[in-house]
């Protein structure tokens, strides 16, 4: 069950990170280009292949295809982002645009830390480890009722992240909440006209 459940959260995560940079290929090439590790001509080959890769990993990774090659290339896509990442942080370049989930608006400036390079080396490790599971792990080795309950554990936590992101996003300690702002709103829409 464990296994599947890191499957598909694996593969849940590479989906995410990488259907929006199939939409933005002019992102992808800025963020690719942004990080200064590849010749011209390459850079434009990685930021064509880079999200097809992460998409097709993620939908083998998500449907449980029972083949160690799977994790294995996932590992060494995360061990690519972690590589290119910590070269960056070392070369003292952090207001660079991660690329990880999707690109930074043009409002905001992008920055990389640490934080995102050992993200990369926790899920290569993650990945590792899948690869290696004893006996393998999938829809050919899994019985069914293990495989849904792994699932189920997969979408448990993604959903519980994905919460715990978007309130992050809206609750962030030493900033006016949100509420301090619609308190004020709600004060002047209720202030009798002069």
């Amino acid at each position: 069950m464990i296994p599947t459940a890191v499957s598909a959260l694996l593969g849940g995560m590479l989906l995410v990170a990488g259907i929006p940079k199939l939409r933005d290929r002019r992102g992808m090439l800025q963020a690719v280009q942004g990080y200064r590790l590849l010749p011209a001509p390459l850079e434009q080959i990685t930021a064509a292949t880079l999200p097809v890769a992460e998409v097709l990993l993620g939908a083998l990774l998500l449907a449980g295809v029972p083949f160690p090659l799977v994790p294995a290339a996932a590992a060494a896509l995360f061990l690519m982002f972690f590589a290119a990442l910590a070269i960056n942080l070392l070369r003292g370049r952090r207001e660079l645009d991660c690329g990880c989930f999707a690109f930074m608006s043009e409002s905001r400036t992008p920055r990389i830390s640490w934080f995102h390079a050992i993200r990369a080396l926790v899920l290569a490790a993650t990945a590792s480890a899948l690869a290696l599971v004893p006996g393998g792990y999938g829809i050919a080795v899994t019985p069914l009722p293990e495989q849904l309950l792994g699932l189920a554990l997969a979408v448990l936590v993604f959903a519980a992240v994905l919460g715990a992101l978007a309130a992050r996003a809206v609750i962030t300690p030493g900033r006016r909440s949100l509420d301090s702002h619609l308190a004020y709103a709600q004060h002047e829409l209720r202030a009798p006209s002069r």
